[in-house]
């Protein structure tokens, strides 16, 4: 027997959130992007296995306010490095392309112009990452998808496997779900962890979604072929 560190406990349950493990699933198929170079491989398995990414801490150089972390995980989820929008976009673009397969109709970045912060008003007036049309019952849907880090509470000891992203997930709601339902609107927060867990509300959409795919396909196979695919989008980014 041997004993784990605090970090190594977090990891172990971070693995074995809502489908992080989905992506071992897919497919090779280069055309849905569902290719890696050895490099990305090599990273996102280190950053899954606690092997050191980088040789030792230093300061992040772009931020300057963070150490860059031997295990990377300053680096996957820094707001200053460009990664962290990259994925953010990444993740929607195959969402977006899942749905278009599907026959769902969606429009990525919609000026639906009522998407703000409530604490500053119009200056921060934002498009809804997707805009599925008539989502509920013939009403639209924004869907709002945020990227987290799981560990963020972890040098604090208060880690709670699937916090971050059920409480990024209740912010979002906060946030939107009222302004959406006054301008008859369905808000949908879409919440994933950079170890490709999916909060309650993700996997509720990404369910339907998958059961559309599945009722207008003639085979019988491939019913994790949505959270396969977009579990893969959120690793593949993870190592960039």
């Amino acid at each position: 027997m041997f004993d784990l560190s605090s970090r190594q406990k977090a990891v172990w349950e971070c693995l074995k959130g809502p489908h992080a493990q989905d992506f071992l699933t897919v497919i090779p198929i280069e055309g849905l992007g569902q290719c890696v170079s050895a490099v990305e491989y090599r990273a996102i398995i280190k950053y899954r296995l606690m092997i050191p990414l980088y040789p030792e801490d230093e300061t992040c150089p772009i931020c300057h306010k963070a150490g860059m972390d031997k295990y990377g995980e300053h680096a996957v989820h820094c707001k200053e490095l460009p990664g962290f929008k990259y994925r953010h976009d990444w993740v929607r673009d195959v969402l977006w392309d899942i749905q278009r397969r599907a026959g769902i109709s969606a429009k990525k970045e919609a000026h639906v112009n009522f998407l703000t912060d409530p604490m500053e008003g119009r200056s921060t007036l934002r498009p809804a990452d997707l805009l599925v049309f008539g989502w509920a019952r013939g009403t639209h849907a924004c869907v709002d998808l945020t990227g987290v880090s799981p560990l963020v509470g972890l040098k604090d000891n208060v880690f709670v496997a699937e916090q971050a992203s059920g409480k990024a997930e209740s912010k979002k709601v906060d946030k939107h779900a009222k302004a959406c339902a006054e301008n008859q609107h369905v808000f949908v927060p879409f919440a994933f962890d950079t170890f490709g867990s999916l909060a309650p509300e993700a996997i509720q959409f990404l369910t339907r979604v998958q059961r559309v795919i599945h009722n207008n396909s003639s085979a019988s196979g491939g019913r994790g072929f949505v959270f396969g695919r977009l579990g893969f989008a959120i690793q593949k980014r993870v190592a960039v």
